[in-house]
């Protein structure tokens, strides 16, 4: 009859702590699902969308400089006037003339030529498509944002899971070193040293339980959702690979897409319009003007007693060129050029940050791929050594201390791999977002990784199972938890020996004659 596979009591412990967890699903959210709510919560990405729409209104403004403008006037003015004769038949006396002036007219102008005018045209497109940089970078930055916090969380709980599965092997260990201590077996620093060591997952246990709370919290704030909960990630881990597997290549790619370039690419643009701007001041201006005007005056006017209306239509060419205005075009042109200058520097400096920060995220990314197989291999190689020293102990060749530190060291290690998995994730994010190529359908390649059926595990119960231990080479029936009472201090008796005697050193021997050699 072939053998059962065997489990050792720590992987034993593993197992039922996540058993208990799938026994307790509860509704999930996966990566795209917080996501989609925090673009309609989060008040920084909220606040740059609201900045971008003001942007693009500013930037429409400047097609007004070559557009047409149109306007309306009317008006009515009661004039009362004495008219005093000095001259003449009537000289000496004084006439009052009371009349109305009543006018409306409608008046366009029509800019024919204006340089600065079309400078701030072209400005304002380009001032556009920096909005679209803008918004683009604070929409990359909402992903990676969220992501982080989804992958804290889950980190969070694979850590609190490993404790709490530690704290039952760490029990179990404990246990039968009381045991073995009770039937003379072992020494009584093995259960002091059992228990040190289970008060110190005691311990860690808190700070993972409040580490946890403290991440929901940071997530359920950012997507607005309280109590929302991520998806794990499925089982077996598939990693996602970054494409091409070529440094350069990513970083010559941010170079021509990058959002933060193009928008320094546009800063460049905006300021060589600018510099024509402040050139324009030696430029003249054409402008064309219609108008059509009604003046009514139905009393008369100051001349005449007679009632008249006047219908003036106008049609003119104005002609406008700027001699000299105290120097100040002249410094304004140097003031631009200077500044054209400033943004080909931070042009330049943001290729050179961007390709910095491109290199970075990739040999991260490498890195962290690296660390995830060297953490499986140590996975392996400490459950191996964990195996041993149980058996080892059993047989008397190891002490309770050395199954103590296997333990941690493969609970150390566990909780590593975990956390490497979850940067290798967010490192290919953060490449993408590093050299601005990141989008939602990279996001869709993370969270298809994810556990397809929708639920997660509820946390464990902080209260560790029992069972009794038995030899490694005992088969091992299917797990059942079962609640025990905490494992209470181990009594330490006073140990008091009396002061060691000292033995007296004996007298030198005398060597009379000693032999001639």
């Amino acid at each position: 009859m072939p053998s059962r596979p065997r489990l050792s009591p720590f992987s034993a412990a593993l197992a039922s702590t996540f058993a208990a967890l799938l026994a307790l699903p509860a509704q999930a959210q996966t990566l795209n699902e917080l996501y989609d709510a925090a673009r309609g919560y989060d008040a920084t990405y909220q606040g740059a969308r609201a900045q971008y729409d003001a942007n693009v209104a500013r930037a429409a403004q400047a097609k007004a400089g070559i557009l047409p403008a149109v306007g309306l006037t009317a008006g009515v003015t009661r004039s009362d006037i004495e008219i005093d004769t000095l001259t003449g038949a009537g000289r000496g006396t004084t006439t009052p003339r009371d009349f109305n002036t009543q006018n409306v007219g409608i008046n366009a102008t029509q800019p024919l030529y204006r340089p600065a005018n079309w400078a701030t045209y072209e400005q304002g497109k380009r001032q556009a498509d920096i909005a679209q940089s803008v918004f683009t970078i604070a929409e990359q930055d909402l992903i990676v944002r969220v992501s982080q916090s989804y992958f804290d969380v889950l980190a969070s709980q694979d850590s609190l899971a490993l404790v709490r599965a530690q704290k039952v092997a760490v029990a179990e260990q404990l246990a039968s070193a009381k045991r073995n201590f009770e039937v003379g077996t072992s020494t009584i620093t093995d259960s002091r040293e059992a228990q040190a060591r289970y008060d110190l997952v005691i311990a860690q246990e808190i700070a993972a339980e409040n580490d946890l709370q403290v991440k929901k919290v940071v997530l359920d704030q950012l997507v607005g959702r309280p109590g929302s909960v991520p998806v794990p990630l499925s089982v077996p881990v598939v990693l996602p690979t970054a494409l091409p597997a070529d440094i350069n290549a990513w970083v010559a790619q941010a170079d021509n897409v990058h959002p933060a370039i193009q928008q320094a690419r546009l800063g460049v643009d905006v300021a060589g319009l600018e510099v024509e701007k402040a050139k324009a001041g030696h430029k003249p201006t054409l402008d064309a003007n219609l108008g059509y005007n009604v003046t009514r005056n139905p009393t008369g006017t100051t001349t005449s007693a007679v009632g008249t209306r006047a219908n003036a239509a106008t049609v003119g060419v104005v002609f406008n060129l700027p001699l000299f205005a105290g120097f100040a075009t002249e410094n304004r042109i140097k003031e631009t050029l200077a500044l054209e200058d400033q943004s080909r520097s931070v042009l330049e400096g943001t290729r050179r940050n961007v390709a910095q920060s491109t290199r970075a995220a990739y040999l991260g990314l490498v890195s962290g791929a690296g660390q995830v197989k060297a953490l499986e291999a140590a996975e392996s190689s400490s459950q191996s050594a964990l195996d041993a020293n149980r058996l080892g102990y059993q047989v008397g060749v190891r002490i309770n201390i050395d199954v103590l530190n296997s333990q941690s060291q493969l609970f150390q290690t566990k909780r590593d791999l975990a956390q490497a998995r979850y940067n290798v994730l967010l490192g290919n994010l953060k490449l993408r977002q590093a050299n601005g190529t990141l989008t939602t359908d990279d996001m869709n390649a993370i969270n298809a990784t994810l556990a397809s059926n929708g639920s997660v595990p509820a946390v464990p119960s902080a209260t560790p199972p029992e069972r009794n231990v038995t030899p490694s080479t005992a088969p091992v029936a299917p797990f059942a938890p079962r609640s025990i009472p905490v494992i209470p201090p181990v009594p330490v008796q006073p140990f008091n020996p009396p002061a060691p005697t000292m033995p007296t050193a004996p007298v030198p021997p005398v060597i009379l004659n000693p032999p001639v050699r």
